[in-house]
């Protein structure tokens, strides 16, 4: 029992417990993703309050990865939403059976061309372009003319100069994959290859071994072509210490050059809270995520009347006629792809 000395203290325990235990009895709805995930916190927060739930973040590797998790789990769902599946393994996540269809509607503001699921059990987030990228100054100072497109990487005066990611570990080194399949189809693209690896291609695993490894840009990196984002230009902008009048990187965007990546959200089925789950895929829809999109994961939002901010009007690009593959030709190709690229690339 509390005696007058310590009184004060006492009506700070038991406030502080009593605020403990009413946090703990807030609602929670948990969205599985990949690794890149990133919002504001402020943003979360507003969800919170808009709708007294927190969201619970549970990231699980690259989208493949975290992709693979949720199919094995899909009786017990360890989230009740997920976002990241992208065009590349769509079809494998709806035939896996895992989502629900839920019509937001916030889908009547979203470009058509975006909507690849009819059934409304993934709905799309974001979009990018995944393409080359090459340092400017470096093709100045060699007296270089920088690739115009994918056939030029194979020419001599380019040999050495490439880094691509591999597509069975990395999402762009897939999509790049991708785009030489949709560009070249599916026997001129062995061809490509195989000259590319003639041409002293050089891979990595993943994009940021990649970028900030062997690319120019980094400390000790020799090459100045990579596979990246048609974004990255405004990230370099955006990212750099010092003040730049223009961006030090542009992407490589003729036609069939790039492939568009699309991600898509989706309500898990056997979820608990559904009501809280559709709540977070119409508030990823909503205009304050949407616009938080490009500065967080340096893509675009799905919604074409989100104001972009300033460095994203300047430097972010779009492909005019980017690689556009029906998902379930990737899914009934993907692996023989990567096979015979592993085969040729590789061994």
């Amino acid at each position: 029992m509390c005696n007058p000395r310590t009184l004060v203290l006492c009506i700070l325990f038991f406030l502080s417990a009593g605020i403990a235990e009413a946090k703990e009895k807030i609602p929670f709805v948990t969205l599985m993703t990949h690794d890149s995930f990133a919002v504001s916190q402020a943003l979360l927060d507003d969800f919170e309050k808009q709708h007294g739930a927190e969201i619970k973040i549970l990231k699980s590797g690259d989208a493949g990865a975290a992709l693979n998790q949720a199919i094995l789990s899909k009786k017990n769902p360890l989230a009740d939403v997920f976002f990241g599946v992208d065009n590349t393994f769509m079809s494998r996540a709806l035939s896996a059976g895992i989502f629900e269809p839920y019509e937001s509607p916030f889908l009547r503001d979203l470009p058509n061309a975006l909507k690849l699921d009819p059934s409304n059990r993934l709905l799309p987030v974001d979009y990018g372009d995944v393409c080359l990228n090459y340092d400017k100054s470096w093709f100045s100072k060699k007296g270089l003319a920088p690739p115009r497109g994918l056939d030029d990487l194979i020419m001599p005066p380019y040999k050495g100069l490439t880094i691509v990611q591999n597509p069975a570990t990395s999402s762009p080194g897939l999509a790049f994959l991708i785009t030489t399949v949709g560009k070249y189809g599916a026997s001129g693209y062995v061809e490509f290859w195989k000259k590319l690896r003639a041409n002293d291609v050089y891979v990595t695993a993943g994009w940021s071994e990649a970028y900030y490894g062997k690319f120019v840009r980094a400390k000790g990196g020799t090459r100045p072509i990579v596979v990246s984002y048609a974004s990255s230009p405004a990230a370099e902008v955006y990212y750099s210490e010092k003040k730049l009048a223009d961006t030090p990187t542009a992407g490589i965007l003729d036609s069939g050059s790039a492939f568009r990546q699309i991600e898509f959200v989706g309500i898990l089925k056997n979820t608990a809270k559904r009501e809280l789950a559709k709540k977070l895929i119409d508030f990823m829809l909503s205009p304050a995520f949407q616009k938080e999109i490009p500065l967080h994961m340096w893509v675009f939002p799905a919604n074409p009347e989100t104001p972009l901010p300033d460095v994203f009007l300047k430097y972010a690009q779009k492909a005019k006629a980017p690689i556009l593959l029906l998902p379930d030709t990737i899914e009934n190709g993907r692996e023989k792809w990567i096979e015979t690229w592993t085969d040729v690339v590789l061994r």
